[in-house]
């Protein structure tokens, strides 16, 4: 079942019209850092708007048999990663896993239609991204190296690693997405 557009929309066939998109304005001649940052950002945002609108059933919601895959798990996942990659790598913070033990997929497993479950994964998520964007923003040198069982990941490598993390689970969600109600990504 396609999704109808608003009356108001002029581009019915994109995800939301251009003028009103949150993810325009990525700096076209920025520095490296800026750069990086803004498609961090727009990645983050696209992961917001595959979700937006939906209730907790359809968050929850899998893609087909056997995998556990959900728009909630998505979330649930990238508030971990956010976590485990600048938490407990770069900050070298003692900080738990959100939702089980490491290799036990508890991001994915414990994402059921339950409203609170929905609003805690938004809520840890939204945690992390601060988080993340703190010591960003603290770290003037994008060569800053840390250390995490052995391996050395820069700053700016992970930068660039979270941009592709993001953007490969968001095609998962244009996925999802589309079999929830037709929607189709922009």
């Amino acid at each position: 079942m396609a999704a109808m557009p608003s009356q108001s929309q002029k581009y019915p066939d994109m995800w939301v019209d251009p003028e009103d998109d949150p993810r325009e304005g990525r700096p076209g001649q920025g520095d490296e850092r800026a750069t990086l940052l803004e498609f961090l950002r727009w990645q983050r945002l696209t992961l917001q708007m595959k979700c937006d609108g939906l209730d907790a059933e359809q968050m929850a919601r899998r893609s087909v048999e056997p995998s556990s895959m959900s728009l909630l798990g998505l979330v649930r996942h990238m508030a971990e990663v956010e976590r485990g990659w600048f938490r407990r790598r770069m900050a070298g913070q003692d900080a738990p896993r959100l939702w089980g033990p490491r290799g036990a997929d508890a991001d994915w497993e414990g994402a059921a239609a339950d409203p609170g479950l929905v609003e805690s994964a938004w809520a840890a998520w939204r945690e992390e991204v601060a988080f993340s964007d703190q010591f960003v923003a603290q770290t003037p040198d994008l060569g800053h190296v840390a250390e995490y069982d052995g391996e050395r990941i820069s700053l700016r490598e992970l930068l660039v690693h979270m941009v592709e993390e993001y953007a490969r689970h968001n095609g998962h969600a244009d996925l999802l997405r589309e079999r929830i109600d037709g929607r189709t990504g922009q």
